[in-house]
């Protein structure tokens, strides 16, 4: 199985276009050892061709312009793109969809409550009838597999995490099974499985028990710290409260990790304002010390 990380920024990339945080502004000036990066998603396949994609972020025509397996290889039109699986509706997720609207229809695999957001309160589908047209796939949110033809040698599990939709949803204020997943992709021959979810905030039960089964987790890296946003004077709201759980302090992210044994362990989805971000920070140190890997655009990944 091979894995190709296409962006690993959370929402708005990094450098983000409007932010002159501290991190922001030390990459613009290069006054910091790091890198820029594009919002999350990944790609996966078993044959090198045919590629599954998770996400598409609003940078997807540059995360694909960098990833020549993917590119048009036959023909006038042509993609290695075979389907698409969103994690949830949120705009970094889904907007790229947009961007694919030349070729022919997407096959698309998601829950029944992202099928509603993206015809209702951010109607994609309904604006690509008239381009591309959309196939919609419904996944299930209770942990059972499925396979997806032209993706050979693959089997998934999607299980339902606690989250809240995204603000223009119109269930808002109502969260519902199915609005965000965390995804088991086995290898059938193999055995191998990666434990995929950018966006995790509490760890229930079914969550632990899949990234202790897993050969490596690639799990929710957003923010160091849950006021961080607060204490850099960007938003009233903390990391928890928005549904993500911080790598730091009792309970988060790094005591997880450190609990599900010796396996890879990968940050994905990480905000412009997380010190990790510097490769030289005392954050990234204490990471290496755990033996936390933070992804970056371009990391491929063999199992």
């Amino acid at each position: 199985m091979k894995i190709r990380v296409l962006g690993s920024a959370a929402g708005g990339g990094f450098p983000q276009w409007n932010c002159n945080c501290h991190n922001c502004h030390r990459l613009r000036h290069n006054q910091m050892n790091g890198s820029a990066r594009t919002q999350s998603s990944i790609a996966v396949s078993t044959d090198n061709r045919n590629w599954l994609l998770f996400n598409t972020s609003p940078d997807i025509r540059a995360q694909l312009e960098a990833f020549p397996a993917i590119q048009p290889k036959e023909g006038i039109r042509d993609t290695g793109i075979k389907a698409i699986m969103l994690i949830d509706s949120q705009i970094d997720h889904t907007t790229g969809m947009l961007m694919l609207r030349e070729g022919k229809p997407l096959n698309v695999y998601c829950t029944e409550m992202v099928r509603q957001d993206l015809t209702s309160g951010f109607p994609l589908f309904n604006m690509l009838a008239h381009y591309c047209t959309v196939n919609h796939h419904l996944v299930p949110v209770d942990g059972s597999s499925f396979t997806i033809p032209g993706i050979d040698d693959l089997r998934f599990y999607t299980q339902a995490l606690k989250s809240k939709a995204p603000p223009y949803s119109p269930h808002r204020y109502d969260p519902h099974d199915g609005d965000n997943i965390g995804v088991i992709i086995e290898q059938i021959s193999t055995g191998k499985k990666v434990f995929y979810s950018p966006g995790l905030g509490e760890i229930e039960p079914h969550v632990l028990t899949a990234m202790q089964n897993a050969d490596c987790v690639m799990v929710d890296g957003t923010f160091w710290t849950n006021d961080e946003m607060v204490t850099q004077g960007i938003s009233e709201k903390r990391a928890r409260e928005i549904g993500h759980l911080p790598q730091s302090g009792a309970g988060g992210m790094i005591d997880v990790l450190d609990s599900i044994g010796a396996k890879r362990k990968i940050l994905i989805h990480i905000n412009n304002t997380n010190p990790i971000l510097d490769d030289d920070s005392q954050e990234r140190k204490i990471l290496a010390e755990h033996g936390i890997e933070v992804s970056y655009d371009g990391l491929e990944i063999d199992l």
